[in-house]
């Protein structure tokens, strides 16, 4: 009896992981029945973000009715956001950590900056030096105090005269026409046309930033993100 017992349960269990096997199979089949869904993405403040805009818009084609949700910010809270849940994928502009992360690299880098009203002295100029900025009042992100300019003047940073940090560069650009200082930040985030009053010059030595696509490593998404994930591996993958 005992062993009639046990083989019944041998065949529960044969049974089960079966029927296991055929939904996971049938869920794979409804992929392509999928026509949209809902992915919150968590992206820094960067025009490489056309790169994602440019997924997306090919992604659409496909899945009319996918929904994208951005939230901006610098990395720190983009990625505390990701490790809670709340996004499903994040752009950063600083190397990933890769024990927590998976990620892809776009093209191409972001270049550093002042931007400045066009009537200031250093407007003349082709470039900017670190030895222009010395004692001029500067606004930028936390992040890029930490991370990117001691890649750019090493332990001078603390000489620099950090009047304010923003992160989101339009409001550092605010302060800038208000003569309140000039802002380190990225090229092509800033309306510099001739009627904007402001300018861009690049700073020298050369200080570029590149842009990561990260994920959590073991992480379970929804089928429309997969599919989207997918995408972003075929676009950028390495």
């Amino acid at each position: 009896m005992r062993l009639n017992d046990e083989g019944m349960l041998l065949r529960k269990r044969a049974e089960d992981i079966i029927a296991m096997l055929d939904k996971t199979t049938e869920e794979f089949g409804q992929l392509n029945n999928i026509i949209g869904g809902d992915i919150r993405i968590g992206c820094a403040e960067s025009h490489l973000i056309k790169h994602l805009a440019q997924s997306i818009k090919e992604f659409k084609k496909q899945y009319p009715e996918f929904i994208f949700h951005i939230f901006s910010g610098d990395t720190e809270p983009v990625a505390e956001r990701l490790d809670r849940g709340i996004l499903d994928i994040a752009l950063i502009v600083e190397p990933p950590n890769l024990t927590k992360y998976n990620y892809l690299t776009i093209p191409e880098s972001d270049k550093w900056g002042l931007v400045m009203l066009s009537n200031c002295s250093l407007a003349k100029k082709e470039y900017v030096t670190f030895d222009d900025l010395y004692g001029l009042p500067l606004f930028c992100s936390e992040q890029s105090i930490q991370v990117d300019l001691p890649r750019w003047c090493g332990d001078n940073t603390d000489k620099l005269n950090i009047a304010g940090t923003v992160n989101l560069a339009y409001n550092g650009s605010v302060f800038v026409k208000e003569g309140l200082g000039y802002l380190l930040t990225f090229e092509h985030l800033i309306d510099t046309s001739k009627e904007s009053g402001l300018c861009f010059r690049t700073i020298k030595p050369t200080l570029e930033t590149k842009m990561y696509i990260i994920w959590k490593k073991y992480q379970v998404f929804s089928p429309i993100t997969e599919l989207f994930l997918k995408e972003l591996k075929e676009n950028f993958g390495r």
